[in-house]
């Protein structure tokens, strides 16, 4: 793991992207040198995702650093975990589309900045972004944006409405994928976009430290019996139609119809209030003959042990993921990968090395990809998921993601100075 103020590989090479020279010694002792400033992060919400987890990640950062790490969002499950890093919250509904609402939310992020004294506002989403844009333009305050994902734009409004996450004195693109997007489609210069991967938390996704007992108590709350021997295909994502849960079934049903009790299929991930499509995940299953093989679990709070449970992590994205931090947290448990061979996925997975990338959308060659993994020795498998651990544990940490991140709150202090 990479200590704080350590200048990552990694790290470099997305300072270099954003005209960072971290080979400086000076700019390294600034960052180890404690902080003295405030930064107030903009997100929507504070549950499930890793919009919400690396909030909280640069929120440990700053904290552990000396500064302050201030927090504007409507709250969630993770507002605890806010508080044991340092950081404070203030809540406020940062998740409203509503115009009116957005540009009486940039008076409200205004006025706390003033009274908190706030050096630098980040917004981490669109809607909160207009009204953080406003608020740091008003106060004329460093603005940094987070682009998360790749947007939809199929018109010139809704190109608008994205563009806002362009608009950063600095932009933080989540990976590679991203940051080409962005440059290419907000036409920004590249120097003002840095490519900074989102990290793992390699203490907690580590093999070594999983109790048997927890993998045991996670294949419970499945409803696997002890004796049941089938080889579990983990899903770990959302559940909404573009992460391929369909897509799945329909290869669960291929597999199924070759070699029944082949595996068990696990699709794990918050709904976030999409109830209806849970039901049609359930009558597909049901049509398709493999409800006895497809479990829909909910939100999985201990995701270290579910993936120390499952046999291989399948990810069959029909859009393009942004990063893919999921797919990275199965290598980094030295689980065997099976994704969609587009976006951010096609950079973190080597196909044939740590996994197999297949088509998006080809449930056909989803179930042949995981048929492979499944057909391997239990040493073949071992030694296909520790290749996927040691590319992690070299590029994707979550050190290296807070040390990157604090070297660009470091440039624009530097130059406001």
């Amino acid at each position: 793991m990479t200590p704080m103020g350590t200048i990552h590989p990694l790290v470099t090479r997305a300072g270099e992207r954003a005209g960072l020279d971290l080979r400086n010694a000076s700019t390294a002792e600034s960052v180890q040198a404690k902080a003295s400033y405030t930064v107030l992060q903009v997100t929507p919400a504070l549950d499930a995702g890793g919009v919400e987890r690396t909030t909280i990640e640069v929120a440990d950062a700053l904290t552990r650093h000396g500064a302050r790490a201030l927090v504007a969002s409507r709250g969630g499950r993770l507002e605890g975990e806010l508080a044991t890093v340092g950081g404070e919250l203030f809540p406020m509904a940062m998740e409203t589309k509503n115009p009116l609402e957005i540009y009486a939310n940039a008076g409200k992020l205004a006025k706390l900045a003033r009274e908190q004294r706030v050096d630098i506002i980040h917004a981490r989403s669109r809607a909160p972004a207009w009204s953080a844009l406003w608020a740091a333009r008003r106060l004329k305050l460093p603005f940094v944006t987070s682009y998360h994902g790749v947007y939809n734009a199929k018109s010139a409004p809704k190109r608008w409405y994205n563009g806002v996450m362009a608009r950063g004195d600095l932009v933080i693109a989540n990976s590679d994928f991203t940051r080409a997007h962005v440059i290419r489609e907000h036409n920004v210069r590249s120097s003002r976009v840095v490519s900074i991967p989102r990290g793992v938390d390699l203490a907690r996704f580590d093999p070594a430290v999983i109790d048997p007992a927890r993998v045991a108590t996670m294949r419970q709350l499945w409803g696997l019996a002890p004796f049941d021997t089938r080889p579990v295909v983990l899903l770990p994502a959302r559940l909404t139609n573009w992460k391929g849960q369909i897509v799945l079934i329909e290869a669960a049903a291929i597999l199924e119809q070759e070699r029944s009790g082949s595996a068990v299929y696990v699709l794990a991930g918050d709904s976030q209030g999409r109830q209806q499509y849970v039901a049609d995940l359930h009558d597909l299953a049901r049509k398709r003959g493999v409800e006895h093989a497809v479990k829909i679990v909910g939100h999985l709070v201990d995701m270290p042990a579910a993936l120390a449970a499952a046999t291989v992590a399948v990810f069959p994205s029909t859009d393009a993921e942004a990063f893919g931090r999921a797919a990275v947290e199965a290598q980094a448990m030295g689980v065997p990968v099976v994704a969609s061979n587009m976006g951010g996925l096609a950079e973190t997975i080597i196909d044939g090395d740590s996994g197999f990338l297949v088509p998006p959308g080809d449930a056909r060659r989803l179930a042949f990809a995981v048929d492979r993994v499944l057909a391997l020795s239990p040493e073949q498998r071992k030694n296909m998921g520790q290749r996927g651990a040691t590319r992690v544990r070299a590029r994707y940490s979550v050190e290296a993601l807070q040390t990157a991140t604090l070297e660009v709150y470091e440039r624009l202090l530097k130059g406001r100075r």
